[in-house]
């Protein structure tokens, strides 16, 4: 498996969802992304990363609440918001860096 750290530095954008499997907005989340991967196809990356199983990983970009959603761009942070949001929104972040 690719690491996360070559994952996040790809060209295209990489939306990452930082849940849990107790959490009831992260289980909102779930159909919203299969949505936003089916809306998108290609031209973006959408990785879960349970908080519980990876402590390191949510440590290192300072993940207090879940869910947390991250827009990477070759390495670096686009956007970033908690909560749940709406597939059109999202849809919407994420084309303005594709």
């Amino acid at each position: 498996m690719a690491k996360f750290q070559d994952i996040i530095n790809a060209e295209k954008p990489v939306l990452v969802s930082f849940s849990a499997e107790w959490c009831g907005p992260c289980k909102m989340m779930a159909p919203i992304l299969s949505q936003i991967k089916t809306m998108l196809g290609e031209t973006a990356t959408i990785l879960k990363v349970d908080v519980d199983k990876n402590p390191e990983v949510s440590k290192q970009f300072n993940i207090q609440g879940v869910p947390t959603l991250i827009l990477f761009q070759k390495g670096a942070i686009k956007w970033r918001k908690s909560g749940v949001i709406q597939a059109n929104q999202l849809k919407g972040i994420i084309e303005s860096f594709t």
